[in-house]
């Protein structure tokens, strides 16, 4: 039997990159996959077929997570969808380039919006159905919620707020609830720039990140241990060391 089976699974902006994969992986592991998106909905109805090649259910719902009664609508119609609801992945982000002296207040408030308010509000939509299952919530953190990236201050921001939010919850939602947080560093998919390079050379481990790499760390902590709770794991490959 996959370590999955039987479960229910909901990731936020799944529609492509990363979040695509980690609802790919959820797949493979034998879960039914619900996954939220907002513009692309192309890319989600290839995502859906895709999870359903693997033989399970899946379902996509536009979903503007900013949006409460959208969030509510989801959560509710992936129970309605599935019976159930296991595992909830807050995948869904923002990531912006801006001086700290040129950021503006709307560029501010829209990160935290969807980097760490979207995040609170799923989960707490979703907490009843994850009390029940004796669930999981793993949120999608960053490197630069560890460090200060000074051309990035509002993302490293609410992605430290995010983090934060992590270990509040683990302690809020104990004992029926998991709460972790996956971090990733520099992840790549296929793209080739100097900057990329110059990343991966200075990485301890040589190589830049893949979703695959973050996909795994996700699957840790949706099948290891329910007792692990409240933890934060790098996947950068000793780059923030």
């Amino acid at each position: 039997m996959k370590p999955l089976e039987g479960q229910a699974a909901l990731v936020t902006g799944a529609a492509k990159r990363i979040g695509r994969t980690l609802a790919l992986s959820l797949a493979e592991a034998g879960a039914s996959v619900a996954i939220t998106w907002r513009e692309s909905e192309a890319e989600a109805r290839q995502t859906i077929a895709d999870l359903e090649a693997r033989g399970v259910r899946a379902a996509a719902f536009r979903t503007d997570l900013r949006d409460p009664a959208q969030v509510r609508s989801a959560v509710e119609a992936a129970l309605a969808e599935f019976g159930r609801l296991d595992i909830l992945v807050n995948n869904a982000g923002r990531y912006e380039t801006a001086p700290l002296q040129d950021i503006s207040v709307e560029q501010w408030d829209a990160m935290f919006e969807t980097n760490t308010r979207g995040p609170f509000l799923t989960a707490q939509a979703a907490y009843p159905a994850l009390k029940a299952a004796c669930g999981r919530i793993i949120n999608i953190g960053s490197l630069g919620g560890m460090h200060p990236w000074p051309t990035h201050a509002h993302y490293c921001t609410s992605k430290a707020a995010l983090h934060m939010l992590t270990q509040t919850m683990s302690k809020a939602f104990a004992p029926e609830i998991s709460v972790n947080c996956v971090a990733p560093g520099m992840i790549v998919n296929g793209e080739v720039a100097a900057e990329y390079e110059d990343f991966a050379r200075r990485t301890p481990m040589h190589r830049n990140g893949t979703a695959q790499d973050v996909a795994a760390a996700v699957l840790f902590f949706a099948t290891g241990p329910h007792f692990i709770t409240g933890q934060i794991l790098s996947v950068d490959g000793g780059l923030g060391l």
